[in-house]
């Protein structure tokens, strides 16, 4: 995303005249790489005609849309089964002018992810993210009730504001990106990293300006064609390739060469 100053008290805010609607869909994407979080709401089944919001983390699927882990119990699983429609909210995080830092609306349709090969691929990918929650599929107790299922939220329309007056209802087109790696080639690569380049990925956060607490190592999470996710305790931060890789042999080479210029 752009980077945005933060602005003295008397500085007069204006539109950014030069802002496409390309641009919108790009650094709406690249928002959703860059946070792990948002707010959802759903219908609420207990206060009829009243939105219900929480923070709900999550990552993308195969085709680039938001997937999320829900208990049985929880007030989201209820309002879904009786109205599907949602949104989540994702803004710009560590900025401080809220109103000038980027923010998508996903408007979308939440489904169950019912096929078992598919939940598979995506548990992967989202305990990756978030370790942490793989212990949640095997809560004791009642599982009827606390069994935790993954959700996708299929798109219908974003709203994205880039700033203030940058404001623009994205196009699916030009916003959603399918990620050519999902699945077991992506898996691999981020085994492998794991491995045997912690090295690379230490360098790759001292280039980009991370911070790593002491004691802490980065883990790859995931990657896709625009760069990479590390995890830095329970943090998720995104690291861009300096180009966009299609092939497996492509990332290796980005990879090589961000290691080299650290």
């Amino acid at each position: 995303m752009r980077s945005t100053e933060t602005r003295k008290a008397d500085m007069p805010i204006e539109a950014d005249k030069s802002f496409t609607k390309e641009q919108a869909a790009f650094d709406a994407r690249a928002l959703l790489l860059d946070e792990y979080s948002g707010v959802m709401s759903t219908h609420s089944n207990d206060v009829p005609g009243y939105p219900f919001g929480s923070v709900m983390p999550y990552c993308l699927d195969g085709e680039g849309r938001p997937a999320i882990l829900i208990a049985n119990i929880a007030q989201h699983a209820k309002n879904i089964k009786q109205n599907p429609k949602v949104s989540l909210i994702v803004r710009q995080s560590n900025i401080d002018d809220v109103h000038l830092g980027g923010r998508i609306t996903w408007i979308g349709d939440a489904q169950l992810i019912e096929d078992s090969k598919e939940e598979a691929l995506i548990a992967e990918r989202y305990f990756s993210y978030f370790p942490a929650s793989r212990s949640y599929r095997t809560i004791k107790g009642d599982q009827a009730n606390h069994n935790f299922r993954f959700y996708r939220i299929n798109f219908v329309r974003g709203r994205f504001i880039g700033g203030f007056g940058n404001i623009f209802w994205v196009k699916p087109a030009l916003f959603l990106k399918k990620n050519p790696f999902y699945g077991e080639v992506e898996q691999a690569m981020v085994k492998h990293m794991n491995e045997d380049h912690l090295d690379a990925m230490l360098k790759y956060c001292k280039v980009s300006n991370i911070e790593l607490p002491e004691g802490i190592q980065p883990k790859m999470a995931g990657l896709n064609s625009e760069g990479m996710h590390l995890r830095i305790g329970r943090k998720i931060v995104f690291i861009r390739f300096p180009k966009e890789a299609y092939e497996a042999m492509a990332v290796r080479q980005q990879l090589v060469a961000m290691a080299k210029a650290a």
